[in-house]
């Protein structure tokens, strides 16, 4: 695949064309992290970069790619640079963050091709598999429709991920290396790999008009936003089953039955629930935003409901 140059800073560096979009960041303890596009950061034990330290939001910020940058979002907690008080800020070496009084985060490399791979489904099938950039680690299933979900997930039929040189695939028939170009079957359901522009693949909360009709296709693990002309956003995880809920209902829901859909583990901690409903409120409403969508397409009424505000021309498919 010829990606062109690579937008690379550091010194020495080398990188593979195919490549996701990286940074390297440096914690107050000396470890370094290779975050990519959607990498959380925060105080959980999940997070791509994990703080151990309460003062530290649950997930405090996230990586993001926007207008071909790769760019930190703050999402629940705050965010400094240089003692200013930012809401996302783009990513270059020898950046310091400030997430708490002596919780420092210095970039130490970032690295952005000219393109990525992303995988499509056949655009001739019901239920197409729409095109996306290709995470580092993720899971492809084809039950009961083709999806990918970001992540290892057992029990999977086929998984890809990135070695920090080329994307492989891992199916029942070995691991291969994929290009741009290559096709492969999932249960028997074809998927191509795809090289996507940058400026494809990169989020834009300005590219796209705010108002334009969006066709809402939504899954039990997963939520795709359809735009004309533009690359599906496609959320997962609990953001997508909080929209999922919001579709299956068609009304608006109150936060606390909301909120025990997401978490039904947790029955005596209300303050809990609702600080986590809120940290995926805002991580929705942070990828609607970069990706151009209006933010308030998921709204709270301030009474303690939560509603999908859907404009005329809008198509909602439930396929839970």
């Amino acid at each position: 695949m010829d990606c062109g140059p690579v937008w690379g800073y550091g010194p020495g560096m080398t990188v593979d064309l195919q490549n996701n979009p990286q940074v390297v960041m440096r914690d107050p303890a000396g470890r370094e992290f290779h975050l990519s596009h959607g990498d959380l950061i925060g105080r959980l034990a999940s997070a791509a970069l994990p703080l151990d330290d309460g003062r530290v939001s649950e997930a405090h910020a996230m990586i993001s790619l926007r207008e071909g940058q790769l760019q930190i979002l703050a999402l629940r907690g705050g965010l400094l640079v240089e003692g200013d008080r930012v809401t996302h800020r783009p990513l270059s070496p020898g950046l310091v963050l400030t997430l708490a009084p002596g919780v420092d985060l210095t970039v130490v490399e970032v690295w952005v091709p000219h393109s990525v791979l992303g995988v499509e489904g056949d655009r001739g099938a019901v239920q197409a598999l729409p095109r996306q950039i290709l995470p580092g680690v993720a899971s492809l299933f084809a039950d009961p429709h083709l999806r990918l979900v970001r992540g290892w997930r057992d029990g999977a039929p086929a998984y890809v991920w990135n070695d920090g040189e080329r994307f492989k695939l891992r199916t029942a028939s070995g691991v291969v290396e994929l290009r741009a170009g290559d096709g492969f079957e999932v249960a028997g359901q074809r998927v191509k790999v795809v090289e996507i522009p940058m400026v494809e693949a990169g989020e834009s909360a300005t590219r796209q008009r705010l108002d334009a009709p969006l066709r809402i296709v939504a899954h039990y693990d997963s939520v795709q936003v359809h735009r004309d002309g533009r690359t599906a956003l496609v959320l997962g995880g609990r953001p997508a089953r909080l929209i999922g809920e919001l579709v299956g209902c068609d009304c608006p829901v109150g936060w606390e039955a909301l909120a025990g859909a997401l978490w039904p583990e947790i029955t005596d901690d209300a303050a809990l629930l609702r600080s986590r409903l809120d940290v995926v409120l805002s991580r929705i409403r942070q990828k609607l935003r970069a990706a151009g969508i209006r933010s308030n397409l998921v709204s709270t009424d301030g009474a303690g409901t939560v509603a999908l505000v859907l404009d005329r021309h809008d198509v909602v498919e439930d396929r839970s």
